[in-house]
């Protein structure tokens, strides 16, 4: 009896332990499983993107944030798997280097440069870090790539300039003016996708028998003193795409408004900000297009040097009326055939901002 009641308390015991440890390892593999969750929210790549913009205008700022809009439509978003470090460089080439050196130390995933000075300090500064641009007008020119279909180094994106786009804007302006004779080019003899810009300019300008009458700067400071400079003798004035002049439009939009002259640029932003007319396109819609890339970069490992360089798709004449009034334009008086030809879409207002 006493052998069959040590058994029997021995037996209890033995299950209370079991019945103990059961409820521990059920605690702590419940533990363990909240610790794993844990680790894997914690364990996604975050990806660091590095942002090296020439200076801030509205067609610049447009291709960035259309290149983030695509990042966060396609999975990568800020404060959740994306970091990124924006740095502008105001139009200061020096700058640009500095950003550059900051950029090839800080280890990022990829790096996004917005117009040709910065893309430039950066390929010199950047060996290893895959390397794109946008807003770039002449990616072989500049020295950037040396094939535009397989640019071969880390870095590839988009240009700002297809082919029609320089040859259409100044044959809009004999087309619309057909008695012009001079005009006045504004740009930045120091920025490389200016000097291709303004190459092509002049070359459509001898065929059209139109004189061109260069004003240029070195920054924006300079830019009002250059479009006064063209007062009395030109018929038009085109601004390209040069992002000092653009950065200080107003001055030159104030220059035609009060002199009556034309003003033709070289992308819709500036259409927008007081240009008479021009043949371009969305900068959100390649900065867009250059996220894209960066996907395929940072999500499907693709190299850099195997994407081909991109260029805007769809080219609109766009006219300004507001605009055309301040220039002292009759929109009503504009030769039918070059509106039939170009059959313009239209901007009701000049945008202040």
């Amino acid at each position: 009896m006493k052998k069959k009641r040590w058994f029997g308390i021995l037996l209890a015991a033995m299950m209370v332990l079991l019945a103990a440890c059961g409820g521990q390892t059920a605690s702590q593999q419940a533990g363990e499983g909240e610790k794993k969750t844990e680790a894997g929210a914690e364990g996604e790549k975050k990806f660091k993107v590095g942002i090296s913009q020439f200076v801030e205008h509205k067609a610049l700022d447009a291709a960035r944030e259309g290149f983030i809009k695509a990042l966060k439509e396609n999975g990568l978003e800020e404060g959740k798997n994306l970091e990124i470090d924006y740095q502008n460089a105001q139009a200061d080439q020096s700058n640009t280097n500095t950003i550059a050196q900051k950029f090839a130390a800080s280890k990022q995933d990829l790096i996004l440069a917005i117009a040709t000075p910065n893309a430039q300090a950066l390929l010199q500064n950047v060996k290893d870090t895959p390397i794109l641009f946008t807003a770039v007008s002449d990616p072989v020119g500049a020295k950037l790539v040396d094939n535009l279909e397989k640019p071969g180094k880390n870095i590839t994106g988009f240009s700002d300039t297809p082919p029609d786009a320089i040859p259409n804007t100044i044959k809009s302006i004999k087309d619309f003016f057909p008695q012009a004779k001079n005009v006045g080019i504004i740009y930045n003899s120091g920025e490389a996708n200016s000097v291709a810009n303004v190459k092509a300019a002049k070359e459509e300008l001898e065929k059209l028998q139109l004189k061109p009458v260069e004003a240029t700067v070195t920054n924006t400071s300079e830019v009002k003193q250059a479009s006064e400079s063209l007062v009395g003798k030109v018929d038009a004035i085109y601004v390209p795409q040069d992002n000092t002049a653009v950065a200080a439009l107003k001055t030159i939009v104030s220059t035609a408004n009060k002199n009556k002259i034309p003003l033709f640029v070289g992308e819709l932003e500036s259409v927008r900000s007081g240009g008479f007319a021009g043949v371009g396109f969305e900068y959100s819609d390649i900065g867009y297009d250059t996220g894209l890339m960066a996907v395929k970069i940072l999500k499907e490992g693709a190299k850099p040097g195997e994407l081909s360089i991109g260029y805007p798709s769809k080219l609109t004449l766009t006219i300004n009326k507001e605009a055309a009034k301040e220039q002292g334009i009759d929109i009503d008086k504009l030769p039918k055939e070059a509106m039939d030809k170009w059959k313009p879409q239209w901007i009701e207002k000049t945008e202040t901002k």
